[in-house]
C-alpha cells in the first residue's frame, strides 16, 4: 500500500505537465511548424494526442515526473518536436493531391483566364508579355510552353516559392483543411533541413513574439499600441498585417529566441540580429514598431521597423528594414502583396503606395487591392510579380514635389513590361494614409476614378508645364516620347503619338521619327549586352576541358525516341493491347508490361535512371484495382518523377505527335511496337558507332581486332535490320 500514494502524486503531476504543456503549444507552435495554421477546431485534439503520445512513451523520452516547473516548456516543445519532426504518409498525400485544385493553387499567384477547357495566364518562372501558361484543371498540371517549366501542384510551388516538397505540401493541406498524417523521418532527413526552412520558421516565430509583445508586454501596449491606436488602426487591422513591437532592450529578442531554441547563426542570416566583434547578439530592430513583410504565399520573409521609444538611445534611422537574404531581396519583394493578391485579380487593378501605413489605412478604408515598394525604384522583378495579376497600375502619391518625382521614377519599366499606368496625386497635405483615414472606401475610389491621370498626359504636364526655353522644351519632349517608345503594343504606342503631336504642337511625323530612334537605340543597346554575357560564356573550342571520365555524359542519340517511349508508358501504361508472340498467337498485355518485356529479352536499358524507375514502378503497380499510370506518376511524392510526368502530359507539349490523340487499342499497339523499334534501332546505332571508335583505336593484339571487327559487322547487321523494319535508308 505504501508504493500507491508515490505513484497517484507522479500521475496527478504528470496531468498537471500535461495542461501546462497546451499553453506552450500554442505560445510557441510555430516552433515546431505548421501549428499555426492548424483550425482552431482541430487544435485540441493534436495537444490531447500530442499529450498521450508523451505518456504513452516517457520512459523513451525521459522521467516526467521529475521535471522541475521552470523546465517544462522546454521539455514539451522539445518532445513535441521529435514527435512532429517526420515526413508526410502516402495516404495522406494522396488525400492532398485529391482535394487540390490545380486553377485554384495557380490563381493565388497568377490571374488566369479561360480559354476553351483550360486557362491561361502569363508564366511566372520568365519575363512573359504574352500569356504562354497553360493550366490543365483534367490533368491537374500546368505548364509553359515557353520555358518548359510547369508541373502540378506541389511542383508548381516548389518552383515559385521555393519551398521543400514536405512544405508545399503542407501548404495545399493548409488551403483544403486537410490533417496532416506523417511518419518519422529518419536522421539523414533531419539533417537535410534546409537553411531557408530554418530561416522561414524562425521570422514567423519573430513575427508572433513582437506581436505578442504589442498585445500583452507593458512597454509594448504603452509605445507600439498607442502609436497604433493613433493611426486610427483597429484591432483587426493589426491582426491581419500582424503588426508588434520590438523592445528598447537590445538583447530581448535574441535572448528570447536563443531560450527557444534557435540558432544563432539564422538569427544573424534573418537580419533579426547583429554580431558584435566580441560574439554577443545584439537586436536589429529594438524599440520600433514592426511590420512583417510576406510572400505571395504568406510566408514572414523580412521585417521593417519604427522608431518609436524616444528613450531608445542611439537611434538615428526612422524606418530600418531586414537586410537581404536566402529568403529576402528588395527588389522581388512588394509590402501588401499576399493581403492584396485576391483583390488585385479581382479588381484587375493594383494601386502602388510608398509607406506601410499607407497600405494598412487603405485596408482598414475597404481598399484592398493596393501595395508599397517602401520608398524604393520600382524593379523588373516587382513589376513582373504584379503583372501575374493585372496590367493596370495606379501611381497613388502625395501632391508635393516629392511626391510627383516618386511618380515619375521607375515609370519607363512598368512600360516595357506592359503595364497601363495612370497616376493620381492626392490634395496637398495628404498622403494615401491620412486621406483613407478621413475617406470611405467609396469616396476614395470615386476620387481616383475622377482624378487619375494616364501617365504619358501626366508626364506631359508635369514637364511642360511652364517651359519656353527651346532647349529645355526640346529635352522634355525627347524625355515624353523615350517613354512613349518602351511601350510595347503598336497600335497603343501610335494612339500615343497623335495624342502627343496635338498636345506638343508638332508634327506626328517629327515624333514618330523620335519614337523610332529611342526604339533603335533601345535595341543596340541590348544587343551590346547579349554580346557582352555571350563573350563571358565563350570558350575557345582548343581550352575546352574534357568530360570528367568519372560524371555520366547524356548520350547523343537516342533521347527523343526514348523520351517518346516513356511518354506512352505514363499516360498510357495501364492500357490493355493485344500482340503475337512468337508462335503468333494473340496475347493481351498492358502497354507497360509490353515495353518491358521487349526491351528485356534484348538486355537492354534507358539511358536515364529516371526513365527506368518509371518503367519499373508502372510495372509493379500494374496489378492494382483501378491504377491509371497517368495519374499516379502526375501525383507521384517524389517531385523529379512527378514534374517529368506533367511536362510529358501537358496539353499540346508532347514530344510525339503521334500521342496528341485519343489512342485505340490498335494504334496504341502500331504506335508502341514502332517506337520499341526505334528504340532497338537507336541501340544499335549507338553500338556501331562505339565498336567504330574502338576498331580505331584498338593498338592490341589481331586477334583483339578480329573480334572487335566482328562485333562491330554483326551490330551492323542488326542496325540494317531494324532499318528494313522502320523503312528507313542507311
Amino acid at each position: 500500500m505504501g508504493q500507491i500514494k508515490p505513484q497517484l502524486q507522479q500521475r496527478k503531476a504528470r496531468l498537471c505537465f500535461a495542461l501546462s504543456s497546451i499553453c506552450a503549444l500554442f505560445s510557441f507552435g510555430e516552433k515546431i511548424g505548421c501549428i499555426s495554421t492548424i483550425k482552431t477546431k482541430t487544435r485540441f485534439c493534436f495537444v490531447l494526442s500530442s499529450i498521450c503520445a508523451l505518456f504513452s512513451f516517457g520512459e523513451k523520452i525521459g522521467c516526467i515526473s521529475t521535471i522541475k516547473t521552470k523546465t517544462r516548456f522546454c521539455f514539451v516543445l522539445s518532445s513535441i518536436c521529435a514527435i512532429f519532426a517526420n515526413m508526410i504518409d502516402r495516404q495522406t498525400i494522396d488525400r492532398i493531391m485529391e482535394a487540390t485544385n490545380i486553377v485554384e493553387v495557380v490563381s493565388e499567384f497568377v490571374t488566369l483566364k479561360k480559354r476553351g477547357v483550360n486557362y491561361i495566364g502569363l508564366c511566372p518562372f520568365h519575363d512573359d508579355s504574352h500569356p504562354s501558361f497553360s493550366v490543365s484543371p483534367s490533368k491537374g498540371i500546368c505548364h509553359c510552353f515557353s520555358c518548359g517549366k510547369g508541373g502540378n501542384a506541389v511542383n508548381f510551388l516548389m518552383e515559385l516559392e521555393q519551398m521543400s516538397y514536405p512544405d508545399a505540401l503542407r501548404w495545399l493541406a493548409n488551403k483544403y483543411h486537410i490533417e496532416i498524417k506523417e511518419r518519422e523521418r529518419t536522421d539523414e532527413e533531419k539533417l537535410a533541413e534546409s537553411q531557408r526552412e530554418s530561416m522561414l520558421i524562425l521570422n514567423e516565430w519573430a513575427a508572433n513574439y513582437y506581436h505578442n509583445v504589442l498585445l500583452n508586454e507593458t512597454d509594448g501596449k504603452a509605445i507600439g499600441l498607442e502609436y497604433f491606436r493613433s493611426r486610427g488602426f483597429r484591432d483587426d487591422i493589426i491582426e491581419k498585417f500582424k503588426l508588434g513591437f520590438s523592445l528598447r532592450q537590445r538583447e530581448a529578442l535574441a535572448s528570447a529566441a536563443l531560450k527557444q531554441g534557435y540558432q544563432k547563426e539564422f538569427l544573424v542570416k534573418t537580419g533579426l540580429c547583429v554580431e558584435r566583434e566580441n560574439g554577443e547578439l545584439v537586436d536589429r530592430f529594438y524599440g520600433r514598431a514592426m511590420f512583417p513583410w510576406m510572400s505571395v504565399s504568406g510566408k514572414v520573409i523580412a521585417f521593417g521597423g519604427r522608431v518609436l521609444d524616444s528613450r531608445t538611445k542611439g537611434v538615428s534611422q526612422k524606418y530600418v528594414n531586414s537586410p537581404d537574404s536566402e529568403i529576402y531581396h528588395k527588389e522581388q519583394a512588394l509590402y501588401g502583396i499576399y493581403q492584396a493578391k485576391k483583390a488585385i485579380a479581382k479588381e484587375d487593378c493594383v494601386y502602388m503606395v510608398e509607406g506601410y501605413t499607407d497600405v494598412i489605412s487603405m485596408h482598414q478604408c475597404g481598399i484592398e487591392n493596393v501595395v508599397a515598394n517602401s520608398g524604393t525604384a520600382l524593379s523588373v522583378k516587382q513589376i513582373r510579380m504584379l503583372h501575374r495579376f493585372t496590367n493596370n497600375i495606379v501611381l497613388l502619391y502625395d501632391g508635393d514635389e516629392a511626391g510627383i518625382h516618386a511618380a515619375l521614377r521607375g515609370t519607363d519599366m512598368l512600360l516595357a513590361e506592359g503595364m497601363n499606368i495612370k497616376v493620381l496625386l492626392l490634395p496637398d497635405g495628404n498622403d494615401p494614409d491620412s486621406f483613407a483615414r478621413t475617406h470611405t472606401a467609396s469616396d476614395f475610389r470615386n476620387y481616383i476614378e475622377e482624378h487619375q491621370t494616364d501617365f504619358i498626359r501626366f508626364k506631359t504636364q508635369v514637364l511642360m508645364d511652364g517651359v519656353t526655353d527651346p532647349i529645355k522644351r526640346s529635352e522634355a519632349i525627347n524625355d515624353i516620347m523615350r517613354s512613349v517608345s518602351m511601350i510595347q503594343d503598336q497600335i497603343v504606342r501610335a494612339t500615343y503619338i497623335r495624342e502627343c503631336s496635338e498636345r506638343l504642337s508638332m508634327s506626328e511625323a517629327t515624333l514618330i521619327n523620335a519614337v523610332n530612334r529611342f526604339i533603335t537605340q533601345g535595341k543596340d543597346e541590348k544587343e551590346k549586352a547579349e554580346r557582352r554575357v555571350a563573350g563571358l560564356k565563350e570558350i575557345p573550342a582548343q581550352v575546352q576541358s574534357a568530360p570528367n571520365p568519372g560524371m555520366p555524359q547524356a548520350p547523343k542519340q537516342g533521347m527523343d525516341t526514348e523520351t517518346m517511349l516513356i511518354q506512352a508508358v505514363i499516360r498510357y501504361g495501364e492500357r490493355i493491347i493485344s500482340v503475337r508472340d512468337c508462335e503468333d498467337n494473340a496475347v493481351s498485355l498492358a502497354l507497360a508490361q509490353y515495353v518491358a518485356l521487349n526491351l528485356a529479352s534484348d538486355n537492354l536499358h534507358f539511358t536515364s535512371p529516371l526513365y527506368e524507375r518509371v518503367l519499373k514502378e508502372a510495372n509493379d503497380h500494374l496489378l492494382e484495382e483501378g491504377f491509371h499510370t497517368e495519374s499516379y506518376f502526375v501525383n507521384h511524392p517524389d517531385p523529379e518523377v512527378s514534374k517529368l510526368a506533367s511536362e510529358l502530359c501537358a496539353e499540346l507539349g508532347h514530344l510525339s505527335p503521334s500521342l496528341r490523340y485519343e489512342q485505340t487499342p490498335e494504334r496504341l499497339r502500331q504506335l508502341t511496337e514502332k517506337l520499341v523499334m526505334e528504340f532497338r534501332y537507336t541501340y544499335a546505332e549507338r553500338k556501331v558507332n562505339e565498336l567504330y571508335q574502338q576498331v580505331l583505336a584498338c593498338q592490341e593484339s589481331p586477334d583483339q581486332m578480329a573480334a572487335l571487327m566482328a562485333q562491330y559487322n554483326d551490330m551492323k547487321h542488326i542496325k540494317k535490320y531494324y532499318a528494313e523494319q522502320l523503312g528507313k535508308t542507311i
